[in-house]
């Protein structure tokens, strides 16, 4: 028997006339984990998340709750909880009756439904709110009081739409460590959708990656981060350096010729496993350095020229001119650390280890 929590999608598919929204997809999602389902918009993520709620009816396949079949059942026969983008909260209700509208509709005693707000309104830090007025929170504090509409009914699955949204970028990371910390604490499901990369970086245990109604990838987040299966999911989740050329191996060693440019793999003994022809490599910033006098240069380095530099706080991101293309190095700073400016001339390169290749594209 499935445990507690746990969501099955079996050949996923919706429709709406002529669109395919979600073109029959897999997932198994585990009970108790940070699960998010991450794509661009129109992708189909969150009529996935609609068709596990039971506010959109799938036009084919199967979906379990628990090991239940709920593919045809109403959204409030299934044992699932969203929280929305917009937050949907009554204007006209204080704290406490948003938050107990959904124990209210299922009849939970008044002095019971009392007690429950309350230990909602800590776990979400908004204790002593419960006579507030909505229109008089700020966006972040709306936010926590959907949440804990949300949670007060006590879902064996939270269904989360795009929540930090339209928050600013300050609170929305602050509220990621608090999302995941109350998941953390409470031991449920959390099934998240959203575009940003960074939320689904910061806050998942594993990730979905969806691109026009399907399935890319589906892992943990250093799998998908370090081990992408194809160029999208690469190019999608964070920056990348992209090659796209022909794997050709001779005299034990292997190379992606991309034309004007020529990338040393690892040895051919360490490709073997991919069939000669038309594959990509991709190499994040971080792991392309800038090569000082003197140092030992890796196995793949040309000579550029910088064109851009762009400030992080932390790390800084040169882009360099290597002729026909960009490359991005991401650079620690320090006070050691040298600084480049544009047009600078520099050396960059990479170890062919620390990149991945990528089957045809």
């Amino acid at each position: 028997m499935s445990p507690k929590g746990s969501v099955q999608l079996e050949g996923l598919r919706k429709e709406f006339d002529d669109v395919v929204a979600v073109d029959g997809i897999d997932l198994e999602i585990e009970a108790g984990e940070f699960f998010t389902i991450l794509g661009p918009s129109g992708c189909g993520k969150t009529t996935t998340l609609r068709c596990i709620a039971g506010l959109e009816p799938p036009t084919e396949g199967r979906i379990s709750i628990s090991g239940k079949d709920v593919t045809h059942l109403r959204a409030n026969d299934r044992d699932t909880s969203i929280v929305f983008q917009e937050w949907a909260l009554f204007p006209h209700m204080s704290v406490a009756e948003n938050v107990s509208f959904g124990l209210e509709m299922d009849d939970v005693p008044k002095k019971e439904r009392k007690e429950e707000v309350k230990d909602v309104l800590e776990l979400v830090e908004l204790s002593g709110y419960q006579d507030r007025k909505v229109s008089e929170l700020s966006g972040g504090q709306k936010q926590r009081i959907a949440m804990a509409r949300s949670l007060v009914i006590g879902p064996d699955v939270l269904l989360l739409d795009e929540p930090l949204a339209s928050l600013d970028r300050s609170l929305s990371e602050r509220l990621q460590v608090e999302l995941k910390n109350i998941q953390d604490e409470l031991g449920i499901t959390f099934v998240y959708v959203t575009h940003d990369q960074e939320e689904a970086l910061t806050m998942s245990d594993r990730i979905a990656v969806m691109n026009n109604g399907k399935v890319e990838q589906v892992g943990p987040v250093t799998e998908l981060y370090e081990r992408p299966k194809n160029t999208f999911v690469a190019q999608f989740l964070g920056e990348t350096n992209l090659f796209e050329g022909t794997l050709r191996r001779e005299n034990g060693r292997a190379t992606l010729d991309c034309g004007e440019m020529e990338v040393a793999l690892d040895s051919e003994s360490e490709t073997e496993h991919a069939d000669a022809g038309s594959h990509a490599f991709t190499i994040r910033p971080e792991n392309v350095g800038i090569v000082e006098n003197g140092e030992e240069a890796p196995q793949n380095v040309w000579t550029g020229t910088v064109r851009d530099v762009i400030y992080k706080g932390s790390t800084t991101l040169y882009e360099i001119d290597v002729g026909d293309r960009l490359l991005k190095s991401q650079q620690q700073r320090s006070t050691e650390a040298r600084r480049y400016e544009e047009n600078d001339e520099v050396s960059v390169g990479f170890d062919p280890s620390n990149g991945e290749l990528i089957g045809e594209y």
